[in-house]
């Protein structure tokens, strides 16, 4: 049986985490927004398919942690960095200024993997303007 006050202040950690509100939480894993202020109100309990959603769009979160609090958050294997810097030079050819902006154009993917076609691959995340994004692990 999981203690829902604890379950509601391990949720909270997680929206806190990634600096989400709650209803920017609740559209990310694809609820209601009163789901999620019932759950954090204490008035419900959280569902599987809930409990599910989280897991599924926030792969930092350990199923055991969130309901017991037994664990680590985020998930000591998924909280390596994976980001490789690189010097700006390197990368310059790869971008092209908009003609208002400092932002990057539409960068061509072959063009990135036959530069580096000695490397693989271990992952590709999408930036939407909304703010939100995709991950894509190999």
């Amino acid at each position: 049986m999981i203690n829902n006050q604890e379950f509601t202040k391990r949720l909270k950690k997680v929206i806190d985490y990634y600096g989400e509100s709650a209803s920017s939480f609740a559209e990310k894993i694809g609820v209601q927004r009163s789901s999620i202020s019932h759950i954090l109100s204490g008035r419900n309990k959280p569902s599987l398919e809930f409990v599910l959603k989280v897991l599924s769009t926030f792969p930092e979160v350990e199923l055991y942690w969130l309901m017991n609090g037994k664990g680590n958050f985020p998930s000591v294997e998924n909280n390596k960095p994976k980001i490789e810097k690189k010097p700006i030079a390197e990368n310059q050819d790869l971008f092209s200024k908009s003609e208002n902006e400092n932002l990057p154009k539409e960068i061509s993917v072959e063009k990135i993997i036959s530069s580096n076609s000695k490397k693989e691959i271990e992952r590709i995340i999408i930036f939407y303007k909304d703010g939100s994004f995709s991950n894509f692990e190999n």
